[in-house]
């Protein structure tokens, strides 16, 4: 095999170990996904990889619940740089106002990826929120929404905002969607990156 076709294959690998290790809580595999300055900006938490394994633990103590599944994938490599997109759902469980809800939001994984002394690791992961629902677990029940506060976050994840906003998160409201200038910024600051320019995105 070239050289181009293994750094695709192990930045594939790269982003099935992501899933698989964090929504099993394999958490020193997990670890090694990153870098050591590496982040997760998610919408209920944003920091590095160790204080993003810590939220998780934390979580979990507490009974939340939240699963990722991919799909279909590309990345952009140049040198040791890369940027890969991942089709994604997230999915959570809980309960709002009472009412046992799934919340299902569609989009992306934009990662920023690094190679060093051969090895793949995350610098950043941004997820990229396209559309999203909230269903009730048991057929039949009516989920009570609080509509002026469920139209107050962006359309791309006002579903998973709210529920996640219910169980205490202080969730993050500048998330890049399918359109905007948010999401041609994510763009920009990717196209930079991979022409070796400092990252440019994740400091606010």
């Amino acid at each position: 095999m070239d050289q181009e076709l293994l750094d695709r294959l192990a930045v594939r690998q790269l982003i099935d170990n992501w899933v698989i290790w964090r929504d099993a809580g394999y958490w020193e595999k997990f670890r090694t996904v990153w870098h050591p300055e590496g982040k997760m900006l998610a919408t209920w938490t944003q920091g590095t990889g160790d204080q993003f394994i810590a939220m998780n633990k934390e979580a979990w103590a507490k009974g939340v619940s939240i699963l990722h599944f991919q799909g279909a994938h590309t990345s952009e490599i140049k040198g040791n740089r890369a940027i890969a997109e991942t089709k994604m759902h997230i999915s959570q469980r809980d309960k709002v106002h009472g009412v046992e809800v799934d919340v299902v939001c569609s989009g992306r994984f934009y990662d920023f990826l690094e190679k060093r002394d051969g090895k793949w690791g995350f610098i950043l992961r941004q997820p990229i929120y396209e559309k999203d629902r909230m269903d009730p677990v048991r057929a039949g029940d009516t989920v009570p929404v609080d509509e002026k506060l469920l139209a107050s976050f962006p359309e791309g994840y006002r579903h998973l905002a709210y529920i996640q906003s219910q169980i205490g998160f202080p969730v993050k409201t500048n998330m890049p969607g399918l359109k905007g200038e948010r999401v041609e910024a994510l763009y920009a600051a990717g196209a930079a990156w991979l022409e070796g320019k400092p990252l440019a995105w994740g400091h606010d």
